[in-house]
């Protein structure tokens, strides 16, 4: 068993420092271009390894952390990618089963992140205000989800948008995963530092690049 554990903590890592570095790189350059597409897909299957490993982590040695940020990697992640081929649901054109069951999961997940978080803050302990916040992130983005599969979506590019959203989404918690491992700072503040910094830079994309409707 401790062998496994080190196996899918090796690929973890991996996952891990590929989606960090070409995360990091497409953030500060040009979008759109033909780098940014090739350093996307090393984002992708980076992030998609180490959210699949921390999830596996996360049954070997139960650990709330590794689920948080497996849960989280693999939904960003996996949503962001599948924007790029749901383009044209305003058209007519339908989100295919997987789509449902991935938000169906997440909505779920979203519901459970929130309940164990108030049980925790009821207990008094601090880190259940991180599933709560986390939980509504997920609801936030299944409500999304869920308007864009419906053809409800109010922007002609919310394809773009989402994919947006949810690649930042998938660094955020790759960022706070390395910031967390390595104690870089204390406690609650590490867990929810790069979803305040990079937020913002989210909602600054969202308005340059949004067309209505």
């Amino acid at each position: 068993m401790q062998t496994l554990f080190q196996i899918f903590l090796v690929l973890h890592v991996t996952g891990g420092a590929i989606g960090l570095l070409s995360g990091t790189i497409n953030i500060i350059r040009k979008k759109g271009d033909k780098k940014h597409k090739l350093v996307g897909k090393f984002f992708l299957y980076g992030m998609l390894l180490a959210g699949f490993s921390a999830l596996v982590l996360s049954v070997l040695h139960p650990n709330y952390f590794l689920f948080i940020v497996g849960v989280f990697t693999l939904y960003m992640t996996g949503t962001g990618e599948r924007y790029l081929y749901l383009k044209k649901l305003l058209s007519g054109q339908k989100p295919i089963l997987f789509d449902w069951i991935f938000a169906g999961c997440m909505l779920l997940f979203g519901l459970v992140f929130i309940a164990f978080g108030i049980k925790l803050f009821l207990q008094q302990e601090k880190f259940g205000i991180v599933f709560v916040v986390f939980g509504f992130i997920s609801l936030r983005f299944v409500y999304t989800d869920w308007q864009n599969y419906t053809g409800k979506a109010k922007e002609k590019n919310y394809w773009l948008l989402a994919h947006l959203q949810r690649m930042t989404g998938a660094y955020i918690a790759s960022l706070t995963a390395f910031l967390v491992v390595n104690k870089i700072l204390p406690g609650i503040i590490v867990w929810l530092l790069p979803t305040v910094i990079l937020t913002p830079l989210i909602i600054a994309w969202t308005r340059k690049y949004r067309v209505e409707k």
